[in-house]
């Protein structure tokens, strides 16, 4: 029993937070991560009303914020009622870059359609989002 007791007391040291500050941490911090990425100029867009029938093209842009080029890797619409376009090319630190998406305006009403993109310099899908109302084309 009291090498149980002794094995329960070695085993709680073992994983406790005393040894958290024993472990060597990197000088990189968090902001910096934070700050090596891209900005978007806007995450979400309102284009209004937009005519039934006629595709309507969003753009989202964005600048290049890191020290290295970014290359767009994967731009996926919400639905089959978008396609979606981006820079082909690497973006230069310091550049801007842009993705497209082009709604076909079908059915008639409120709308909220979203697109991920993956760049290289996230892997994590950013979510871009655009909303309006499809009115009846005159």
């Amino acid at each position: 029993m009291k090498k149980l007791r002794i094995s329960a007391f070695v085993a709680v040291l073992a994983f406790s937070p005393f040894y958290a500050d024993v472990l060597p941490v990197e000088g990189a911090s968090v902001v910096k991560i934070i700050a090596d990425q891209i900005k978007w100029a806007s995450e979400s867009i309102d284009v209004g009303n937009i005519p039934q029938g006629k595709p309507k093209i969003i753009r989202f842009e964005f600048t290049n914020t890191t020290s290295k080029p970014v290359i767009i890797e994967n731009v996926a619409p919400s639905c089959g009622c978008t396609k979606a376009g981006h820079t082909e090319t690497p973006i230069q630190p310091g550049k801007k870059g842009f993705v497209e998406a082009s709604f076909n305006a079908a059915s008639l009403g409120p709308f909220m359609k979203t697109v991920s993109v993956t760049t290289s310099d996230s892997k994590t899908p950013k979510s871009l989002a655009f909303k309006g109302v499809v009115v009846a084309s005159n």
